[in-house]
C-alpha cells in the first residue's frame, strides 16, 4: 500500500518519522457517462460568452463578486500564499480523547512509523493510550494546512482531517429546530424503553452492509453477462395510527 505522505511527528523536542496512509475508501463501483451507443462522453472547457472551445493554457482561477462579475486570480497570485511544506505534524497540545465532536472530522488516515521511528511512535501511542488522551496539531498537506487529531486506534495512531470551526454550520441557522415540542410523558416512557431494548454494548459495524453498492455490483455483473437483473420485492410497512401505538408494536416485535 503505497503512502499520501511522509514525513515527521513534532512532539515537543522528540521528531518522530512517520508515513501516513488512508483509512477509508469509496467501495462503489465507478460509473461514466456514456452516450446512447455506449460510447465515453468528453467534456469540453467551453467559453458561452466567447463561443468557443478554452485550452488548459488559458484557464485561470477566479471568485464570483455578482452575476457576471469576476476577481481573476493569477497563477502567480496563488504562488503568493502558497504554504510551505514543513514535512511535519505539529502537534500543538493534548485533550481527553472525549473532546473531539464527530461533525469535525473530515477524513482519516493511518499514521505508522517510518525507518527510524518506531520506538519513538510506539512510545507515544502507549503514553496517549493510558492517559486516554489525544493530540492535536497542524499539517500542511496538498498545499493547504489542515487541523488534525491524532487518536490511538487498534495498536496504532489514527489521524483525522478537521474541519475549521468557521467551516461547521451552527444548528441555529436551522430553523426548524428553533421551536422545541415537549414530549408526552407516556411517549418518553415507551421511546425509553425501546432504545434500551435496542441497546447493545459496541457497535457491530460489520454487521451493516451497502445493500445499494452490492445490488450496484450483481446489476453489473448480470448485465456483463447478457442476463437480466432480478428486483427482490420489499416487505410492506404497515402505518400506525399514533406515534404511541407505533411505539408499543416496535416493542412487541
Amino acid at each position: 500500500m503505497k503512502s499520501v505522505w511522509n514525513g515527521a511527528i513534532g512532539f515537543g523536542l522528540v521528531n518522530i518519522p512517520v508515513k501516513v496512509y488512508l483509512a477509508t475508501h469509496d467501495a462503489e463501483p465507478p460509473l461514466h457517462s456514456l452516450c446512447k451507443n455506449g460510447h465515453r462522453i468528453v467534456y469540453k472547457r467551453w467559453c458561452p460568452v466567447e463561443n468557443r472551445e478554452v485550452s488548459w493554457q488559458e484557464i485561470k482561477k477566479g471568485f464570483q463578486l455578482s452575476a457576471d462579475k469576476f476577481v481573476v486570480l493569477e497563477k502567480e497570485d496563488l504562488e503568493k500564499i502558497k504554504i510551505p511544506s514543513t514535512k511535519r505534524i505539529e502537534i500543538k497540545e493534548f485533550v481527553d480523547t472525549s473532546q473531539l465532536d464527530p461533525i469535525y472530522v473530515e477524513r482519516s488516515y493511518y499514521v505508522a512509523p517510518d525507518k527510524g521511528g518506531s520506538h519513538a511512535y510506539f512510545l507515544l501511542l502507549s503514553a496517549m493510550g493510558l492517559l486516554n488522551k489525544l493530540a492535536v496539531g497542524t499539517l500542511t498537506m496538498s498545499e493547504r494546512e489542515h487541523i488534525v487529531a491524532l487518536r490511538p486506534y487498534q495498536n496504532s495512531l489514527l489521524m483525522h482531517t478537521l474541519h475549521y470551526a468557521d467551516e461547521v454550520v451552527p444548528v441555529e441557522d436551522i430553523s426548524e429546530l428553533k421551536n422545541q415540542e415537549k414530549p408526552e410523558k407516556k411517549e418518553l416512557e415507551l421511546a425509553q424503553l425501546l432504545i434500551q431494548k435496542m441497546s447493545k454494548e459496541a457497535i457491530g459495524i460489520e454487521q451493516f452492509k451497502d445493500t445499494y453498492v452490492e445490488a450496484l455490483r450483481e446489476l453489473i455483473k448480470a448485465k456483463a453477462a447478457g442476463k437480466e437483473y432480478e428486483i427482490k420485492a420489499e416487505k410492506e410497512v404497515k402505518a400506525a395510527k399514533s406515534l404511541i401505538d407505533s411505539l408499543t408494536e416496535s416493542l412487541k416485535q
